[in-house]
């Protein structure tokens, strides 16, 4: 299961993470993710669904790719303050 912080910064930064989603999980089609709407647990629904997984892999899947994205954008942000 997803802790609530990593849930919660899922559901604030769902415009931009959207792109990534449909980059990262190709199946999933653009009003599947209009209609998730970073909803972490219709993300994991929809992922069970398209990829034939359980939706405790499906979490599991989002929670690595998230915290991956999530401490990229960081490191990105840190180096973007260094440079200026």
């Amino acid at each position: 299961m997803l802790d609530n912080s990593l849930h919660d910064r899922i559901q604030g930064n769902w415009k931009q993470l959207s792109g990534e989603v449909q980059h990262e999980w190709g199946k999933l089609t653009h009003n599947d993710v209009e209609e998730i709407k970073g909803d972490v647990e219709m993300l994991a629904g929809k992922i069970e669904e398209r990829y034939g997984v359980t939706k405790a892999e499906a979490r599991r899947q989002i929670e690595r790719w998230a915290i991956q994205f999530l401490e990229h954008k960081v490191e990105q942000s840190k180096s973007d303050t260094t440079a200026n």
